[in-house]
């Protein structure tokens, strides 16, 4: 008993001396909590509607009034009826509500004018509770209409909801992309990031430093499998999503493999780094659990919309790969854009992928010399 007593207390030093990993245990923790705590919100803030106002009468300015006071709202301005489909494409608009010409004289005269209402249902639960709130906007006009005319005038508005690129609400076509997005950051950053921190533990370090290959060959050599594998990996997933699921694949498909090609890279480059940073491969893959994996799933917009996360969350989510390259996959593939829609986007993964280069290059230069 005095042993295991012995071995107990020995284990508990072992831990509280190594800093990073109290750090792990004990920051970890309360990060996870403050990520799932603000970030998971099933309301969606600051939605971009489009307003379509062919009759500029009392009634539909009325709405659009509404509309634009609601918190959970924001009229953007300028956007035609032929614009429509190139705002959805840019990501400027998620809903289009149109008015007819002579709204307000038909809603006078009882003959219940049609509001057609057109939604961005890439994202299948966005879609329905931006509907619901244009739905409510609405509703609350008629009360006060019928409030206001003692119950004269009928005001009965017909709504013709229209689902965009979604039409059947399928919430498969919404998981797929965010699904390759996920699987591409497990297979490349957390794999490459325990490679040279085995080499470290294992001791062959010392049999890379006096071959004759350079930082940036070394680096090369042991992400070209998972380069590989990756490859594989995204044929595989585009086969049975198209295939098994059914998703569709709009956009040119060149361009969609270039853009996974791209944020391959990113993420082989993100591991490495990591790698060069780490002296053991249990932290490196705490650090990539914690610090890649988590953040792709809660700050990229794969499952919650970044919208609706608070703002430091928001400003947070910008330095997270998957965020931008979820809005190329789910634009090439869904909406079927291509790249002068998803250019900015684009040059943000190509600058992310370079200075995740310079930097483990020059880390790995670094522990060389150490």
């Amino acid at each position: 008993m005095k042993a295991f007593r012995g071995f107990v207390i020995k284990e508990f030093f072992h831990i509280f001396r190594d800093r990073r990993t109290l750090v792990i245990l004990f920051g970890m923790p309360i990060i996870q909590m403050m990520l799932f705590g603000y970030a998971i919100r099933n309301e969606v803030q600051d939605v971009q509607v489009a307003v379509v106002d062919w009759a500029h009468d009392s009634a539909s300015e009325a709405i659009t009034d509404r509309l634009e006071a609601s918190r959970y709202l924001q009229v953007v301005p300028g956007i035609e009826h032929q614009d429509i489909e190139r705002a959805f494409r840019r990501g400027e608009a998620k809903v289009a509500v149109t008015f007819p010409r002579n709204f307000e004289r038909d809603l006078i005269l009882g003959e219940s004018p049609t509001v057609q209402v057109i939604t961005d249902a890439t994202d299948p639960n966005t879609a329905n509770t931006v509907l619901a709130y244009v739905t409510a906007a609405i509703g609350t006009y008629q009360i006060e209409v019928l409030t206001t005319s003692g119950g004269a005038r009928p005001a009965s508005i017909v709504l013709e909801p229209r689902m965009r690129f979604n039409p059947e609400l399928r919430s498969v076509v919404l998981f797929v992309p965010g699904l390759i997005a996920l699987i591409l950051m497990l297979v490349c950053a957390l794999m490459t990031s325990i490679t040279i921190t085995r080499e470290k533990e294992i001791g062959t370090m010392e049999i890379l430093l006096v071959s004759p290959l350079r930082p940036g060959q070394i680096i090369v050599g042991k992400v070209m499998p998972y380069l590989v594998l990756s490859l594989v990996n995204v044929v595989t997933i585009l086969l049975l999503a198209s295939q098994v699921f059914l998703v569709p694949i709009r956009g040119s498909l060149t361009l969609l493999l270039a853009e996974c090609f791209l944020f391959i890279i990113c993420a082989l480059a993100l591991g490495i780094f990591i790698s060069t940073r780490t002296s053991t491969q249990q932290v490196a893959m705490m650090i990539s659990l914690a610090g890649l994996l988590l953040p792709t799933v809660i700050l990229s917009g794969f499952i919650f919309p970044v919208a609706s996360m608070p703002a430091p969350l928001q400003i947070v989510s910008h330095i997270v790969p998957a965020k931008w390259f979820l809005i190329v996959i789910r634009g090439i593939m869904i909406k079927g854009v291509g790249l002068e829609a998803i250019w900015q986007e684009t040059l943000v993964l190509v600058g992310m992928t370079t200075v995740f280069l310079v930097a483990s290059v020059r880390g790995f230069n670094v522990r060389l010399a150490d």
